[in-house]
């Protein structure tokens, strides 16, 4: 199977749902956080044509080089970087691409990772116990099972995981230790609790190493943080998670930035000084239609939710006097080539 093939394979989730929510337009710069094999992307980039850029990042380089492959048509409005997302700003900073119209995040794996990838984030074929998204991280998936102390161990399978057997599965992996492959963690979870249903009882095991072994959740938290800085006035963000764990950080951060005071109900003066910074795009979260689900069975756990920025006389680049320079922005001015430069410079010395 050649790359393109295989980047062709792999249906992006949400596609329409995304492209509304970022409000994508001619000449608009975009992020893609979670690049994938650039399904995503590519629509970005049709939708943002003539004149649009993307900035496409992931920490996977095979992954990133099916991306490249699907994207050579559109090369010359196209940057991608083998990096992990955590490092968003620095990344931007690096390249002089902010302020920008939207930042995408799509959390889910590829198909590309899931059948075949040889690094063991499915059960459905043996391989060793990795789970590294990126072949420069240090720990990885055996490392953990094989040497975590058994109360840790359940605490993360508990955790990430939200598995309800993770003592019993803990102590087990501890007593047959070492396990070096995806079949042999995948049965012996099996044998520990049995099997109820459709899920397999390994899907929460893995589900919670993947994260582990990646920092997910911490590094979801700093992306987002990251992200509102880096979007202009009205620009989108918009997030596709696929489990409780990743769409409660992101529900929760939106929630915060789109509200004022956040002091502990009870203060009787505001003292935290709070001012919002996002508007929320869709207050109910966004799920695939019955017949996205049907064609695309894996896309079933997606939620999007998405919120715009909005600019108040507080941001880092708007001056207390500056009212000009506000009313531009609002006016949606930024988007001109001299008060990108603008903003790009009050950004850095802020």
């Amino acid at each position: 199977m050649t790359k393109n093939r295989s980047a062709s394979s792999h249906t992006p989730v949400l596609l329409s749902e995304a492209l509304r929510a970022l409000a994508v337009q001619p000449g608009g710069r975009y992020v893609d956080c979670t690049l994938g094999s650039g399904g995503h992307a590519a629509a970005i980039l049709d939708h943002s044509s003539p004149g649009g850029q993307l900035l496409g990042i992931d920490a996977d380089p095979f992954i990133l080089e099916i991306a490249r492959e699907r994207l050579q048509h559109y090369k010359e409005s196209t940057l991608l970087v083998n990096d992990n997302f955590v490092n968003l700003q620095s990344i931007c900073i690096k390249y002089d691409f902010f302020p920008v119209h939207g930042i995408l995040l799509d959390l889910g794996l590829s198909s590309l990772q899931l059948n075949g990838s040889g690094r063991g984030f499915s059960f459905q074929h043996d391989a060793p116990l990795d789970m590294r998204f990126s072949p420069d991280q240090k720990v990885s998936a055996a490392d953990i099972v094989n040497s975590t102390p058994e109360a840790r161990l359940a605490n993360i399978i508990r955790t990430y995981g939200e598995e309800g057997h993770s003592n019993r599965i803990a102590h087990n992996i501890v007593q047959e230790r070492p396990i070096r492959t995806t079949r042999q963690l995948a049965e012996l979870i099996e044998k520990s609790i049995g099997r109820r249903g459709r899920i397999h009882p390994a899907t929460k095991t893995f589900q919670a190493l993947r994260i582990a072994v990646n920092h997910e959740l911490e590094y979801l938290e700093s992306v987002l943080r990251q992200a509102v800085d880096l979007l202009g006035y009205e620009g989108r963000l918009v997030v596709i998670s696929y489990h409780s764990l990743e769409d409660r950080i992101v529900k929760q951060f939106m929630q915060k930035e789109a509200r004022g005071c956040i002091c502990p109900p009870g203060t009787p003066t505001c003292i935290c000084g709070h001012t919002p910074r996002l508007r929320l795009i869709n207050k109910k979260v966004i799920i695939p239609t019955e017949t996205e689900i049907d064609a695309n069975p894996r896309s079933r756990s997606a939620k999007l939710r998405a919120a715009e920025r909005i600019t108040t006389q507080g941001d880092c680049y708007v001056t207390t006097d500056d009212h000009a320079f506000l009313t531009i922005a609002k006016s949606k001015g930024w988007r001109r080539p001299a008060l990108l430069e603008k903003i790009r410079i009050a950004f850095l010395a802020a």
